[in-house]
């Protein structure tokens, strides 16, 4: 079967992209990105995750992102050494952008329409070249987007709908992107569907509107009802469990977890110590380098943090920052970081005195 790596934007536009997507017949390895550094991280990693599966036959598409000559320089070079290697890949770009017109006259996989938007190029682009069979909703779900993301105000009722769809996808945040990338693509992903399925409604955008909380809890539920907060921290600590193994982290015979950009460290960290008491720790990294521990009377994390940045605290909560911390879109990297720090650390300071 015929595999594709889908590399998309972080709005509207670009996960409608992979919600059509979705509904070919193809093998699909689904990536986001925002513009910038992100972009050549994540067509890194694609070109990785190739390689690795020894994935022979595939197509990289990239949708509602543009590339500038450096950066296309570089995968099609990248893309022509695996040819010589022997695989058969093609690349695969649809985009809406004018600033990726000058690229777009270098490369016959640049396709460029600034008229529509990429969820309206990627549906006629699939119907013709991917074997799309879309639901009936998926026409006029398109045409939604597309309005909104042209700003098309004079379609009123598609403008109005879309304009809310937008929102959705801006303020749906309970799961890291980083972390979590798959379960927040899915996430929002299932949102955007089940919007799909309210545009015949009378007043559709304002019920929709009323709708987005109650629609994300329902995501998150699994058995008795609770706060959206509680919902998804529960879901949260879930997926923290299922990837201990490579999340975790040892320091001076100590365990501990490592999260990236997790944020709410106080109620996550502390449900996460409470689900698994073999872990003495958890400490999470900000994009920016700043740390946050939680502990629960296991190791005195003030005392890290002090070690590690210089930072302090509490015995069971304490944070830092570190300074020089490069900014990642992958945590392997991020993990690699910290380890670095571990490493140095214990091999010049003592053991930790007391635990909390």
């Amino acid at each position: 079967m015929h595999s594709i790596y889908h590399l998309s934007h972080i709005d509207l536009d670009g996960y409608s992209c992979q919600l059509v997507m979705r509904f070919t017949l193809h093998t699909l390895y689904m990536y986001n990105a925002n513009y910038g550094t992100e972009v050549m991280e994540r067509l890194e990693e694609i070109l990785e995750a190739i390689k690795k599966r020894q994935d022979h036959n595939a197509t990289i598409l990239i949708t509602d992102l543009n590339l500038y000559p450096d950066e296309a320089k570089w995968l099609d070079g990248s893309v022509k050494k695996l040819k010589e290697s022997g695989f058969n890949l093609k690349i695969t770009l649809l985009d809406h952008h004018g600033s990726g017109e000058k690229t777009a006259q270098q490369y016959p996989w640049y396709y460029l329409d600034t008229a529509r938007s990429a969820t309206k190029i990627t549906f006629d682009y699939a119907l013709e070249h991917f074997a799309l069979n879309p639901p009936a909703w998926m026409g006029p779900y398109v045409a939604v987007v597309n309005a909104v993301d042209l700003w098309k105000q004079e379609e009123h009722e598609n403008f109005e709908y879309g304009k809310v769809c937008m929102r959705l996808i801006s303020e749906t945040r309970e799961l890291n992107r980083t972390m979590f990338a798959n379960e927040d693509r899915d996430y929002k992903l299932a949102l955007l569907q089940g919007a799909a399925d309210m545009m015949d409604r009378p007043d559709a955008p304002i019920i929709l509107d009323e709708a987005i909380h109650k629609m994300k809890k329902g995501y998150f539920q699994i058995d008795q009802d609770d706060t959206l907060d509680n919902l998804s921290t529960r879901k949260i600590v879930d997926l923290l469990g299922a990837k201990r193994s490579e999340m975790t982290i040892y320091y001076k015979g100590y365990k501990g977890f490592l999260s990236y950009g997790l944020g709410n460290t106080s109620i996550i960290g502390n449900g996460f110590l409470s689900r698994f008491p073999d872990y003495d720790f958890i400490v999470d990294i900000s994009g920016r380098g700043t740390m946050s521990f939680r502990a629960d009377n296991r190791v005195n994390v003030a005392l890290i943090a002090s070690e590690w940045s210089g930072g302090g605290g509490h015995p069971n909560a304490a944070g830092g920052r570190i300074q020089g911390f490069k900014e990642q879109f992958r945590y392997d990297k991020v993990k690699q970081q910290i380890q670095n720090i571990i490493d140095a650390k214990e091999s010049v300071a003592g053991p930790l005195p007391c635990k909390a």
